[in-house]
């Protein structure tokens, strides 16, 4: 498998790999003894492979992710939730080596007959990840919060880290497309601004293909954190911004009230790790993102964002030249082989973080 090779099936959701995608995390591994409790705010796949490398090096038990909702959605009556789950089969050495996202040993009857009956196909969802949405629409019907379901998921899966989503209520992260969604600029009467959709829409229906004039979360000012969720980050002893994306990942948790004011009050215990190398993003469209919304497609652009939030940011070595202009933003350079190709390189990399 050659990492950063898009991997795509019709309907399906684009996804970079690492070559280690479907190894279980651990398997071979001896974690390093420590009592240190580490937060990670988290998103995506590059969250899943940080994740995966500190669980390498530290006991899972003692380590709490704190999880993007700003991307889940409802579709065909059920509630799919896919930071979550990308992070839980990650971290339980199940995600679809095929496509990065879902299980592996898939197959696609039930999409083939959606797509023959004409319904909503552009979202694949393989036959055995159903059954995890499946389950977490059922517990919802029930009463069950998203924090109660997601235990009960990744206890399902034997993993002993905490998924914790970073609120129980409603998230939705909403953009406002630049084009009216054919390629052409809008002619719309919003500030020459095209239709606001949801997030997989953009990402997933239209392949993030469309420039962006902005970004919003709807229901962040009336959610609350989730049970823990601040008592994890008062509790750490290290907090982590995972290499996420800034802007559609790191962003919808910050937005959540209290967050970010428990995350700026822990700033000198927190390392953040860019997701742009060389001024690119290794998935997905951070880099596109950022200066679509006016900001910088670099290490130090990434800086100025987690200036207030981290007193250390971690940049790969293909970017040691902006370290100075890093430091100049308020925030500590560290140098590391940041692209996570193996277990032993993500291994590596979550001891630097966790050394700080």
């Amino acid at each position: 498998m050659i990492f950063g090779r898009w991997l795509l099936r019709p309907g399906s959701r684009p996804c970079e790999l690492p070559a280690h995608v479907g190894a279980p995390v651990g398997s071979d591994t001896v974690q390093e003894t420590s009592d240190s409790l580490v937060a990670v705010l988290a998103g995506g796949v590059g969250a899943a492979r940080m994740l995966s490398g500190i669980v390498q090096v530290l006991d899972p038990s003692h380590v709490t992710a704190i999880v993007n909702v700003g991307d889940d959605l409802e579709l065909h009556g059920l509630r799919i939730s896919p930071d979550l789950d990308t992070i839980t089969y990650t971290l339980a050495g199940e995600i679809n080596p095929e496509t990065g996202w879902g299980l592996k040993g898939e197959s696609w009857q039930a999409m083939d007959s959606v797509k023959r009956y004409g319904g909503i196909s552009w979202f694949g969802l393989g036959d055995r990840d159903l059954g995890t949405h499946l389950y977490r629409t059922q517990r919802f019907a029930e009463g069950a919060t998203l924090t109660e379901i997601t235990a009960e998921i990744t206890d399902a899966w034997g993993l002993e880290l905490r998924l914790l989503p970073v609120t129980d209520d409603r998230l939705r992260t909403m953009v406002t497309l630049a084009e009216d969604g054919t390629g052409s600029p809008s002619t719309g009467v919003r500030n020459g601004t095209g239709p606001e959709v949801g997030f997989q829409e953009y990402f997933v229906q239209r392949r993030h293909g469309v420039p962006v004039s902005s970004v919003r979360f709807d229901g962040a000012d009336a959610a609350k954190p989730g049970p823990d969720v601040l008592d994890a980050l008062a509790g750490a002893d290290r907090v982590v911004l995972a290499p996420s994306n800034p802007i559609v990942s790191i962003d919808p948790v910050l937005a959540v009230p209290g967050v970010r004011e428990a995350l700026v009050a822990r700033r000198a215990d927190t390392v953040a790790v860019s997701p742009i190398v060389a001024g690119s993003a290794l998935k997905g469209p951070a880099d596109r993102l950022l200066v679509e919304l006016g900001h910088e497609a670099t290490v130090v652009g990434v800086a100025r964002l987690y200036a207030p939030l981290a007193e250390a940011l971690v940049i790969d070595h293909a970017d040691a030249d902006l370290a100075g202009a890093v430091a100049a933003e308020g925030i500590r350079p560290i140098l590391a082989e940041s692209v996570m190709r193996t277990p032993d390189v993500a291994a590596d990399l979550a001891r630097t973080v966790l050394a700080g």
